[in-house]
């Protein structure tokens, strides 16, 4: 399994983005390419496809040493420096043209924490202190203005000037809701890798208290799933079961409770992580691939088998295997590998394919390269894979 999860990373995943990303008119990388492998130089660049990049590249060098990641690592840090972070007011912008000029400035939470994930990295991999000290300010930056100090947990978004905004939307398909289980996750991740590099007692605090928000707040205590919109009091529908974030978040909590290194803490957190990832299992198919989600309290809903589902499932069931000594769950993991070998994965072009649909084709429509398809699932997958084999 090692030399497979390897040549994924090495031969599939990580050549496509140096090969075939690399923007070298306009700087940084390209904003997509499509799901029938066509360049589409023109495409807006996102904040978080190049904070992706960052980090995956960051962890694909910590890992292997490789100074080809390293330099593009670089690349996508000094791009983010010099593009994407709002000089005047913080931050970071959502999205620019192809050319590096804002088109949409408004402060979206979850892109700030990504780029504090892929900063983070960059100074634990390489220990680069310009990078720990972007991750500080927006650290600040979301501390300052999206923390909710009346009624906890962390707004979706803002203005640029970090006013309020009517539509705090992540994308088209989401609620407008003004705090999500998702952000919640996505600021608990960087902060946990941020951690690892400052130890700052602030910082411990927000990390400690995002753990209780997703113990006490964010999951169902009656399903185990994960609730996802929210409004300010955290009052909220509870009709959406997404089982591909109740499997990252298993492991990311757990994640953050080990790296914090506090007995008390790991032991409010592990009966949650095992009640979660059982939840999650409620969308595992016969294959061992994990469809994505379901509208509770009705008959639909998405059954396709999405790439990054396919490598939180991975992970984290991995995790149960390597925490819990869950054989079955090592057994889950074996089989979804398969299936990302045999049908995700674009072994003649490179990357992964969006997904394979319900009735067996696959996904050709949804980009191999665009403002949210990057290579950090896919890339995560294999990293965590091959650190906890050294375990």
């Amino acid at each position: 399994m090692e030399q497979m999860i390897k040549k994924i990373l090495t031969e599939n995943i990580l050549p496509f983005w140096l090969n075939k990303m690399e923007d070298n008119e306009n700087g940084g990388f390209y904003g997509r390419i499509d799901g029938h492998d066509h360049l589409v130089a023109d495409a807006e660049k996102g904040a978080i496809l190049n904070a992706r990049l960052l980090w995956s590249f960051a962890s694909a060098y910590r890992l292997t040493g490789d100074v080809s990641y390293l330099k593009a690592a670089q690349r996508a840090k000094n791009y983010i420096i010099d593009h994407f972070i709002d000089k005047e007011y913080g931050g970071v912008y959502w999205s620019l043209d192809c050319k590096g000029e804002p088109t949409n400035s408004k402060k979206q939470t979850y892109a700030i924490g990504f780029t504090i994930y892929g900063m983070a990295e960059m100074a634990r991999a390489a220990n680069d202190e310009e990078a720990l000290e972007v991750a500080k300010q927006l650290f600040n930056d979301i501390e300052t203005h999206a923390f909710d100090s009346v009624n906890n947990g962390y707004i979706e978004a803002l203005t640029r000037e970090w006013q309020p905004i009517a539509d705090m939307r992540l994308s088209d398909k989401d609620e407008n809701g003004s705090k999500t289980m998702n952000t919640h996750l996505h600021i608990l991740e960087p902060y946990t890798n941020l951690f690892r590099v400052w130890k700052d007692q602030r910082l411990e605090q927000q990390l400690r208290n995002l753990i209780d928000i997703f113990c006490d707040i964010i999951r169902n205590p009656k399903t185990g799933h994960l609730d996802l919109f929210f409004n300010d009091q955290w009052q909220g529908k509870r009709n959406i079961e997404s089982f591909g974030h109740d499997i990252e978040a298993s492991w990311l909590l757990h994640e953050s409770a080990l790296v914090l290194g506090d007995k008390e803490v790991l032991q409010k957190v592990e009966p949650t992580v095992k009640d979660i990832a059982r939840a999650a299992d409620e969308g595992l198919q016969e294959n061992g691939a994990m469809i994505y989600e379901r509208w509770k309290d009705s008959d639909e809903s998405d059954a396709d088998l999405h790439w990054w589902v396919q490598c939180e499932n991975v992970i984290g069931h991995y995790n149960l295997y390597q925490h819990f000594d869950d054989e079955k769950a090592l057994d889950i993991v074996k089989q979804c590998l398969h299936f990302i070998d045999s049908t995700l994965i674009d072994w003649q072009n490179g990357e992964w394919h969006w997904s394979q649909r319900a009735d067996g084709t696959i996904n050709l429509d949804d980009d191999k390269a665009g403002f949210w398809k990057c290579p950090y699932h896919n890339t995560r997958m294999c990293t965590e894979l091959l650190e906890r084999m050294k375990e």
